[in-house]
């Protein structure tokens, strides 16, 4: 459903699904298990309605008169590294303030990131947090996002210090003699690419460092996992170009460059370095140590919730739209001094 446009009243969901108004409602009201309905047809139901704007609204309203003392939170997806390091530090704060909270994982759908909010809404939620992720227009409920840049007007935003992390990662491979480095960027649909990105070629400046747009990639697709940075790392030896440092996106990306480099027979660090971002659990039990940039992941999830609860209460009646959080350079055994010859195929 766009904005603007009448919502789909539970009769139409049901004959668009052809399934009866009953078992639709029961499913829009959490009785689904109790009723025995299957699985895949609730996944069904509730995809169907976040997609064309239903929402249980008589249920929502006697939520909402009551107090539902539940939020939402949206991330792209369910995996170890960025999004869990937040969740865990709004898990602590809500749970220790007596909030149940819904979690969603959208993958970067445009159905699932216009259709969620509404749907968490239905559910009567008191206020939304987004994770790396572009809400797009207000909401009646407070919002507050985690890495989001873009966001509407009245919500408050928990963002990192991208200047000051690009100038710790690169004055660091500086420190050791790297002038060839290469930059790992993030997928287009992160909502800190371009922010990081920037914040990279300003250091670099800054710092007399050259940065060689053929030594710069980006990882491609939706998979959360190492493979991106495998993918784009093979892709960078095979261009033959010479580097000796590789300042990847985020740590899962630095592990899959360093898969990638030692199936090339190249050691790290020893020939070439690799520098990770945001020091997830994985990053210091990897074999070498990732030496990376650290992001307070479990703070930025207890302030958001912290931020949340306090507009909720109406304790903040002008709420500042950005909250700053800064980065760390953790040093470990990843990074080193710069080979006497370049990284490449021949090396």
């Amino acid at each position: 459903m766009k904005d603007g446009t009448k919502p789909i009243t539970l009769r139409e969901l049901a004959k668009l699904l052809d399934l009866s108004p009953g078992t639709v409602s029961r499913v829009m009201t959490g009785q689904g298990k109790a009723f025995r309905i299957p699985e895949d047809t609730q996944e069904r139901v509730l995809h169907a309605a976040a997609l064309h704007g239903y929402s249980a609204n008589t249920v929502a309203q006697s939520l909402r008169r009551k107090r539902s003392y539940t939020v939402g939170v949206m991330i792209p997806e369910i995996s170890e590294g960025y999004s869990t390091g937040v969740l865990s530090g709004i898990e602590d704060e809500l749970l220790k303030c007596g909030f149940f909270y819904f979690v969603v994982s959208h993958r970067h759908r445009p159905d699932l990131l216009d259709g969620y909010p509404r749907m968490l809404l239905a559910r009567a939620v008191e206020g939304i947090i987004a994770i790396d992720t572009h809400i797009n227009h207000e909401l009646p409920v407070p919002l507050v996002v985690v890495s989001g840049h873009r966001h509407p007007k009245g919500s408050v935003c928990i963002e990192l210090d991208h200047d000051k992390a690009a100038h710790l990662a690169l004055s660091h491979l500086q420190y050791f003699g790297h002038q060839r480095i290469a930059i790992i960027k993030g997928q287009a649909f992160s909502s800190d690419t371009n922010h990081r990105w920037n914040a990279i070629q300003s250091a670099a400046k800054h710092l007399n460092i050259v940065l060689d747009p053929k030594l710069v990639v980006q990882l491609q697709g939706p998979e959360p996992g190492p493979m991106p940075g495998v993918e784009v790392t093979r892709a960078l030896l095979k261009a033959g170009r010479e580097f000796t440092a590789i300042f990847a996106f985020n740590d899962v990306t630095a592990i899959g460059a360093i898969q990638a480099l030692r199936e090339a027979g190249l050691r790290v660090p020893k020939d070439v370095s690799v520098l990770g971002f945001d020091d997830v659990l994985a990053a210091s039990t990897h074999n070498p140590p990732l030496t990376t940039i650290r992001q307070p992941l479990r703070d930025m999830g207890q302030s958001a919730a912290i931020t949340l609860l306090r507009l909720i209460r109406n304790e903040i009646q002008k709420p500042q739209s950005t909250i700053t959080v800064h980065p760390e350079l953790v040093v470990r055994k990843s990074t080193g001094q710069v080979p006497i010859r370049p990284a490449g195929p021949d090396v």
